[in-house]
């Protein structure tokens, strides 16, 4: 079981519990959703606190696994947070955008995550010099591109184990080739969103900063118990 403690004051405190306008809602929503006030759906916050706790859990015993989760969120208010958390954690990430096919057409992602390794490695050891000033900016503009897109796959070996989205509506692409593939998908899912592509749903506000920090950080703390299961387990083998 995980450690961490979620109390129904830390997520209202945080704005979990704030949903869409009640217009925007999605009616598979319904039962993670307590009233409307002011014209605006909000959470029921128990549900929200055993959605999380589930999620935290499925989180811990994947990596205690050595299971890779993905981090995928790419909206504005979430690219910083989810980087951090995922690199906290040691997990791979995605805050640019879901370049089609990372799961669905994984060998040929990873042809460019190898080619982002490459290039990096040979400008590291110096061996990019013996090309023009010109060849080299294009290899730089390469470079770049390449680890906006793919840079937090660096570590990514084979398909991962799970994703954890922050707002499934907007990642779309992302749960529809996980659900593809069968691999959980772990989400925090808003008023106005379709949870039924959702393993494990985190019924709550995906746009608040506060919100997405505090679910986030308990994700990327799941995620470090479970890592450290996994190298007690090693250890103890040996």
């Amino acid at each position: 079981m995980s450690k961490i403690k979620i109390e129904l004051k830390d997520l209202l405190d945080a704005g979990a519990h704030f949903g869409h306008q009640s217009h925007r809602w999605h009616p598979h929503m319904e039962p993670y959703l307590y009233d409307v006030r002011d014209g605006v759906h909000v959470f029921d916050l128990v549900k929200t606190k055993e959605g999380l706790e589930n999620a935290l859990e499925f989180v811990r015993k994947t990596a205690s696994l050595g299971g890779k989760i993905i981090f995928v969120g790419t909206k504005r208010q979430a690219q910083a947070i989810v980087k951090e958390e995922a690199l906290k954690a040691g997990m791979p990430f995605i805050t640019e955008r879901w370049m089609g096919g990372i799961i669905t057409n994984w060998d040929h992602i990873k042809l460019s995550i190898e080619k982002l390794k490459d290039l990096k490695e040979k400008k590291e050891a110096g061996e990019l010099k013996k090309y023009t000033k010109k060849e080299n900016i294009l290899i730089d503009r390469e470079i770049a591109r390449l680890e906006r897109f793919f840079g937090g796959l660096a570590d990514l070996k084979d398909l991962p184990a799970a994703i954890f989205v922050i707002d499934v509506k907007k990642e779309k692409a992302a749960v529809r080739e996980a659900a593809r593939k069968e691999i959980p998908v772990v989400a925090v899912v808003d008023s106005n969103s379709d949870p039924n592509l959702v393993d494990h749903v985190i019924p709550a506000n995906d746009d608040a900063v506060g919100s997405i920090k505090f679910i986030t950080e308990k994700i990327s703390l799941a995620a470090q118990e479970g890592k450290e299961a996994f190298k007690k387990r090693k250890v103890t083998k040996k």
